[in-house]
């Protein structure tokens, strides 16, 4: 009998939880139940996979070659899942776009009234997206393209600058800073700086703690698990820590959180707004939304 996808699922996610409560909690399963789905995938392979003992379970020699396998083969599904509804798109002329925090007809209007004029007949559905996690060929898996402050660089990947701007730093009305006209990098290297979820791009949310510039991150950083910018913002709102955004961001939060101020920052790395898209990417719609990008660019590169 041909093993389902859903057993490798069931065994990546035992195996990499290293317990069967957790792992059957994350999969809304109850424990008995996968325990069994477990077994059988065992029975029918004829091999154990998995270790049980009193703290979890460990994975036996073959249970390790098994995950290596297993994990690519519901990759390859979920890029083929992804590949056929990219092509569903292109097919009704529509291409799916990305973006982080503010709205894009807010960050990038000229943008869409550029395609708009160069394709009538295409339209575009708008994503929110969470903040980067893993690569950036991971987030952006889902989406045919998308606009992102500072992507970070991805051999999978293709980007294009839109615009580029400087930084400033957000911070609460009632913050010791706030009354401060303008900040240098160096002044607000060892402040407090909101945490972001663990799942999130190190090397992106660095950029906005000022990481590179100290060499190492913030010495003080929020217990919070931000994963999206209004979570990011509410924590500054609530005057526990800082974060540098993008200068039209900035204006954009302030002028929705009156309890926020921006300041100026310089000396820091300016935030560069991107169109990032997949090097080989399913929906020919997205050369239509680059052309409109490069139109508005004349000096950006073929």
């Amino acid at each position: 009998m041909p093993i389902k996808l859903q057993q490798l699922m069931y065994f990546v996610r035992v195996a990499e939880d290293g317990q069967m409560t957790r792992a059957a909690r994350d999969l809304h399963l109850a424990q008995p139940a996968l325990s069994q789905a477990i077994a059988h995938l065992e029975s029918q392979l004829g091999v154990e996979l998995l270790r049980r003992h009193p703290r979890g379970v460990s994975l036996t020699s073959a249970g390790e070659t098994l995950l290596v396998k297993a994990r690519a083969a519901l990759e390859a599904a979920a890029d083929a899942e992804l590949t056929a509804f990219s092509l569903t798109r292109a097919a009704r002329m529509v291409i799916e776009l990305g973006f982080l925090g503010s709205p894009p007809m807010l960050d990038a209007p000229e943008l869409f009234a550029a395609l708009a004029y160069a394709r009538p007949d295409v339209e575009v559905s708008f994503r929110e997206l969470t903040f980067p996690t893993r690569s950036t060929a991971s987030w952006l898996a889902e989406v045919d393209i998308a606009l992102c402050f500072s992507p970070t660089p991805h051999p999978d990947v293709e980007s294009m600058a839109v615009r580029v701007e400087p930084r400033m730093v957000l911070a609460a009305h009632n913050h010791r800073l706030a009354r401060r006209r303008r900040l240098a990098a160096s002044e607000v290297l060892d402040e407090t700086f909101a945490g972001f979820h663990p799942s999130v791009d190190p090397q992106w949310a660095g950029l906005w703690r000022l990481d590179s510039q100290r060499g190492a991150p913030p010495p003080n950083l929020t217990s919070d698990h931000a994963n999206t910018a209004p979570e990011l913002y509410s924590t500054i709102a609530a005057g526990r820590a800082i974060t540098t955004i993008p200068a039209s961001e900035a204006a954009n939060v302030v002028r929705a959180l009156e309890s926020v101020v921006a300041i100026p920052l310089h000396g820091a790395e300016p935030a560069v707004l991107s169109l990032v898209w997949h090097r080989e990417s399913a929906n020919p719609l997205v050369d239509s939304m680059i052309a409109a990008a490069r139109a508005l660019s004349p000096q950006s590169p073929p």
